[in-house]
């Protein structure tokens, strides 16, 4: 049997890929708060300990791979590491810096080696290569649920606020961070469009749109990239995964590219 791959709901991996590549997805929590608002809980390290045994057990101890998002925005990765001690090396927690499809294509390309029988340490490293080369961009019609989440500075809510009412954020390092201002839908895709082919440099790229009541943004998103990349770029189109969309809110996009090669800092 081969490594298992194991990651959260966050990844916003569609059920046909997590099917396909046979990937354990760990479901975050929804939290009911008053006055009908949700929020979210990460995952305990009981939870992970049980269910990377169960992967253990179902890949006849060849390792597991553990890939869940930013441990700046959840006490999820923490978890996974006092639950992976449990295992004496046989559970490789990632620390991936990222959230959203940037971690499900980590996933993605970790499954479809292991089922090529690789083994830990192969796709270990094939994960953090292709983590290594995502990026991760959100776009929000609005900035209220991110800032009353507490995922962004306050400092970075109120540039946010008094700035750009329609702002484009960037994980940097596993954080989110204001990237730039913008102030309509149509000059923010215009943005992302051109921060995406400069870091793409002419190669081709993966591309992973998630929108939240966003599907006309995100057609016209897919329409200007497919003009602005190389031939042989991919884009898919999926629904922001429950658990984020509640922190970003009705009308956002997030996107996560994976490019031919890392961002020219990682090369020096």
């Amino acid at each position: 049997m081969p490594v298992r791959i194991v990651t959260d709901s966050s990844s916003g991996l569609p059920e046909d890929v997590v099917k396909e590549l046979d990937i354990t997805v760990v479901d975050l929590h929804l939290v009911s708060e008053e006055g009908d608002h949700q929020s979210t809980s990460g995952l305990s390290a009981l939870e992970l300990t049980a269910a990377y045994a169960r992967q253990l057990e179902r890949g006849a101890d060849d390792g597991v791979v553990a890939l869940h998002l930013s441990k700046e925005l959840s006490s999820t990765w923490s978890a996974a590491v006092t639950a992976a001690g449990v295992f004496d090396g046989t559970v490789q927690v990632i620390d991936t810096n990222s959230v959203g499809m940037a971690v499900g294509a980590a996933a993605m390309a970790a499954a479809r080696l292991a089922l090529d029988g690789a083994g830990l340490d192969e796709c270990v490293d094939l994960a953090q290569d292709t983590l290594l080369r995502s990026e991760t961009w959100l776009y929000l019609h609005r900035i209220d649920e991110l800032r009353k989440s507490g995922r962004i500075s306050a400092a970075t809510a109120l540039l946010s606020t008094a700035l750009a009412t329609k702002p484009i954020m960037h994980l940097n390092s596993g954080r989110i961070e204001l990237a730039v201002k913008t102030r309509t839908q149509s000059k923010a895709l215009a943005k992302l469009t051109e921060l995406i082919s400069a870091r793409a440099q002419g190669e081709p790229a993966f591309i992973a749109i998630q929108q939240y009541d966003a599907k006309e943004a995100a057609r016209a998103l897919e329409e200007q990239l497919q003009e602005a990349l190389a031939e042989r770029t991919s884009i898919m189109i999926t629904d922001m995964e429950e658990t984020l969309a509640i922190h970003c809110g009705p009308g956002a996009l997030g996107v996560s590219a994976v490019f031919s090669s890392p961002p020219p800092e990682a090369a020096t």
